[in-house]
């Protein structure tokens, strides 16, 4: 064995071959194996429309609660806060649940994962105050770890010539959560109010108006769990992880053991020492910091652009918004979500393959830029005008500008793999590069409505101060995309 074989600062993924050559060499792409992969796309899709499906109502919500006592400018203060519990809870776990996956294996944890995700969502929409929507939504975060798992089975099932594919695919769950969350948010919320002749009666949904809308997706995961449980490989390899088909005196799974390179007595599976997950500290390598970096400031960017998108939308135009209603809030985004999934689907492996990881990084985060430059835009249209054909369609144009930042997504997540020391420590590499993302997803929410409602109150910059904060924010997230290497691995 080389002294390279034990290097643990060497890349998981081979880096990439150089962009010139791509266009003379024919790339032979290892098929993708769809069984699971449908599985993981299909348990991706539990996270979105858990999250997306509160956007629609998160402000009529928090009058309905009576935590803004009236007050129209204080509403962004509290859906940002709610927003951001969820993250902020998460951050505290994140990198807990990744690292006992690379142990105990990946497809426990995210059947505890799931189980929380449902819990937590019933709870939501049983809670009738402030406190108690606090409550839920922090158990939301606190026991869901799949996120940081998910990543590690795709790589895991992957290898360097077929994930960008199976990153060009992946935002089909994020698209169709995005697309169907907010219409059940939008269209179920107040059922008894909005479908008289079938809810009309029903004292439970007239004492709980957002129960119906939260109890689909914790539904959904029920169904996900169920899926997992009975169909999910485990990928992980490893001592100590463990085989729930043994368990329950079933057999094992003797086709992953193989595929995994594993002996093929699995009760005497042996890691070589090159996959030992290395320790914390060992993870705190430039490729690891530079790669949760730019995770970290593209999910900031992102994650205040989707937050104040909705609260922008129902604020009276008088206040600077377009004064819309619930259910054009939720069919207004989703049709962000219908666009993503086939600009994702059909384009983002072809501009990755030709313009290479870091361009279209880059690339993708710049498309922040007019997004943000949109609202104070469409605020003056909406104010001269009402909401016109114009104003209509440069919300539509704001959205399709946004698809840009998705790409940077799929760009950012070779690079984490890329740089996860060995297999071993996949879990571990996502599980700190999430705890990075969800430490900046519990600051961006809160932080850009509360600064949308205190521009809107104090008149800061005729209202538009938050805008030009994003802005600068986003600059910052491009000079951090620099500091990336030209190709992962590298």
């Amino acid at each position: 064995m080389s002294p390279r074989d034990n290097d643990e600062t060497q890349p998981l993924l081979a880096p990439q071959p150089d962009l010139n050559d791509l266009h003379d060499l024919p790339i032979k792409r290892t098929p993708l194996p769809l069984f699971q992969f449908s599985i993981v796309l299909f348990l991706q899709l539990a996270e979105p429309l858990t999250s997306n499906v509160i956007y629609p109502f998160a402000p009529q919500l928090m009058r309905d609660v009576g935590i803004t006592k009236g007050d129209e400018t204080k509403v962004g203060y509290y859906v940002g806060l709610m927003q951001s519990i969820f993250f902020l809870t998460q951050a505290f776990t994140v990198l807990h649940w990744s690292r006992l996956s690379d142990r105990i294996g990946r497809k426990p944890v995210i059947l505890i994962g799931l189980c929380g995700l449902s819990i937590s969502m019933y709870a939501f929409g049983l809670s009738r105050t402030f406190w108690g929507l606090v409550v839920s939504r922090s158990l939301n975060g606190a026991l869901n770890g799949n996120i940081g798992v998910i990543k590690s089975i795709l790589a895991e099932i992957t290898d360097s010539t077929n994930i960008a594919q199976a990153y060009a695919y992946m935002p089909i769950a994020w698209s169709t959560g995005s697309t169907l969350g907010p219409i059940i948010g939008g269209s179920l919320a107040h059922p008894a109010r909005r479908f008289p002749a079938l809810f009309g009666d029903n004292q439970f949904l007239l004492k709980y108006p957002y129960f119906l809308p939260c109890a689909v997706p914790a539904t959904f995961s029920l169904v996900a769990w169920t899926v997992t449980f009975l169909f999910l490989k485990e990928t992980a390899t490893g001592p100590g992880v463990l085989s729930l088909p043994r368990l329950f005196r079933r057999k094992d799974d003797v086709d992953t053991i193989k595929r995994k390179g594993s002996l093929e007595d699995a009760s005497a599976e042996v890691v070589a020492p090159r996959e030992q997950a290395v320790p914390l500290r060992g993870l705190l390598i430039r490729p690891v910091i530079v790669a949760a970096a730019n995770y970290a400031f593209l999910s900031l960017v992102d994650i205040a652009l989707r937050a104040i998108h909705p609260v922008f939308l129902s604020t009276p135009i008088e206040l600077g918004g377009l004064g819309l209603n619930t259910s054009r809030i939720g069919n207004l985004l989703s049709v962000f979500g219908v666009l993503n999934g086939v600009s994702q689907v059909f384009f983002f492996a072809r501009i990755h393959d030709y313009l290479g990881s870091k361009l279209t990084y880059i690339l993708g985060i710049a498309s922040a830029l007019p997004a943000f430059a949109a609202f104070p835009i469409l605020s003056f249209l909406a104010r001269s005008q009402g909401v016109s054909a114009l104003v209509w369609g440069g919300a539509l144009a704001q959205i399709i500008i946004s698809i840009g930042l998705s790409f940077s997504y799929g760009a950012v997540f070779i690079y984490i793999s890329a740089a996860a020391p060995n297999r071993a420590s996949l879990g571990a590499t996502n599980g700190l590069c999430q705890l990075s993302v969800s430490i900046m997803r519990a600051i961006g929410p809160a932080a850009a409505n509360s600064l949308f409602s205190l521009s809107i109150e104090k008149g800061y910059m005729h209202g538009y101060m938050v805008y030009y904060v994003l802005i600068g924010v986003t600059c910052v997230a491009l000079w951090i995309g620099t500091l990336l290497p030209r190709r992962p691995g590298m």
